[in-house]
């Protein structure tokens, strides 16, 4: 991407490509990013920039999800406290994991528009071709990239589909603790614990493994 967009600092026009989408999902997209192009920022860019924002997102809601499970077990195992304000910390906990899974979803959301229009003008582009061997050469790295994405869009929603029985099983456990603020209830939940470590540990592994898949996919894009 370009260090300065006709006049315009990086900041500002990184800030437009992750901050615009999240509100212009659907039909003003084009619109969207045919402004960006007119600041020198292409659907390239955008790309690259919202596949490091989606793996950023995955990263932070992995380590508050493993805050958060931190949070669960040190309440079941009876922790000396007050229960009214260690079930508040770890509702907050729970209202944090909620926040990053939706950031999540909106950062793999956005990836998917910027590519569907990204594919769909390079190959309508391989007809302004003159030379069959150029144009053969960019359809094959069409094919390659388009393959390439796929898996990392696969792979991330691999990840975000795991949030939800995680998220699931850590609403029922707060909810319940809210309606029995006693140690009996606390140490009912204890059973549940191995459950929840079993899906934050899944989670986590799915996340590393969308990470590890955006990083790779980042460094072919800015290498071609």
């Amino acid at each position: 991407m370009n260090q300065n967009a006709q006049g315009y600092p990086r900041r500002l026009v990184l800030l437009l490509c992750l901050l615009v989408p999240l509100f212009w999902l659907s039909g003003c997209s084009r619109a969207y990013y045919g402004a960006m192009e007119k600041f020198g920022v292409h659907k390239r860019d955008i790309m690259v920039d919202r596949v490091q924002a989606a793996r950023d997102a995955q990263a932070e809601a992995k380590e508050q999800f493993r805050t958060a499970l931190e949070q669960f077990s040190e309440l079941v195992q009876l922790r000396p406290g007050d229960l009214e304000a260690q079930y508040r910390e770890l509702n907050s906990g729970y209202e944090r994991c909620n926040r990053r899974a939706e950031q999540v979803h909106q950062r793999i959301a956005s990836v998917e528009s910027v590519s569907e229009a990204l594919f769909r003008e390079w190959q309508t582009e391989l007809d302004q071709y003159s030379s069959p061997s150029l144009r053969q050469d960019s359809e094959r790295k069409l094919a390659r990239t388009r393959h390439e994405y796929e898996q990392l869009i696969a792979a991330m929603k691999r990840a975000s589909g795991k949030i939800h029985p995680v998220l699931s099983v850590f609403h029922d456990q707060v909810l319940y603790l809210k309606h029995n603020l006693n140690a009996q209830a606390i140490a009912s939940l204890q059973g549940e614990l191995v459950t929840l470590e079993h899906n934050v540990d899944q989670l986590v592994r799915e996340m590393e493994d969308a990470i590890r898949e955006a990083d790779r996919f980042i460094a072919k894009l800015r290498k071609d």
